[in-house]
């Protein structure tokens, strides 16, 4: 005889502002957008629920960007705290980021203050971290900490924000928690641990930014 409790699904014990959230970002990372009609009905809700509890779309949002950007920063702290023996490939594959990175994938392309917002806090949190990876020796000291975070950041959005494209010329869906990432993270731990340039094109590299009128150094 077959047990029927087995097959009973466990309770959601999230909180209804939880719930509600998570369907949001589930929504915008499916389809790019979503409603408080969608959302209310993704989560098994009333219509009138989102505005009961988040006030406005907009407010929804911002809990969203809020929560993306503090499970970005918990996974981005372990990670660092890892030190010098972090495995990277394997903190990529064990970070349980759900729909969060398809979300911030769809809504890096908003020019809106709410991403604005969001990158400034993820740069800020970066800063953070990777002053941290430095105390632990994972990380080389910077002249300039915060333009490294900042570039290093935007990088990194830059992929996922271009990620079907990476998906197409290198087969890595970054949304993906079952992708293979190895063909995204070997030529970037390369870049990292080796460097790009040659010692005497670096040389001169920084030379040329060095003796460069002010003008041509901001262009």
């Amino acid at each position: 005889m077959v047990n029927m409790r087995s097959r009973t699904p466990p309770p959601d014990d999230r909180t209804i502002r939880a719930r509600l959230r998570d369907a949001a970002i589930e929504l915008v990372a499916e389809q790019g957008t979503m409603t408080a009609r969608s959302v209310a009905q993704r989560a098994g809700l009333s219509a009138g629920s989102v505005i009961n509890h988040f006030g406005s779309m907009q407010g929804l949002r911002r809990a969203c960007d809020e929560h993306v950007a503090a499970e970005i920063r918990r996974q981005k702290q372990k990670a660092v705290a890892a030190g010098a023996g972090l495995d990277f490939l394997g903190a990529l594959r064990e970070a349980e980021m759900g729909s969060m990175l398809g979300y911030l994938a769809a809504v890096l392309h908003d020019d809106s203050p709410e991403v604005a917002r969001l990158i400034d806090e993820l740069t800020a949190d970066a800063e953070v971290y990777m002053a941290q990876g430095v105390d632990s020796g994972l990380i080389k000291p910077s002249a300039d900490p915060r333009s490294r975070a900042v570039v290093l950041m935007l990088w990194s959005l830059g992929a996922l924000a271009m990620n079907r494209h990476l998906e197409r010329l290198l087969g890595v869906d970054l949304t993906s928690p079952d992708a293979d990432l190895s063909p995204y993270a070997r030529p970037i731990l390369e870049l990292y641990a080796q460097g790009l340039l040659t010692a005497a094109a670096a040389e001169h590299a920084v030379a040329h930014e060095s003796t460069a009128p002010p003008s041509a150094q901001k262009g």
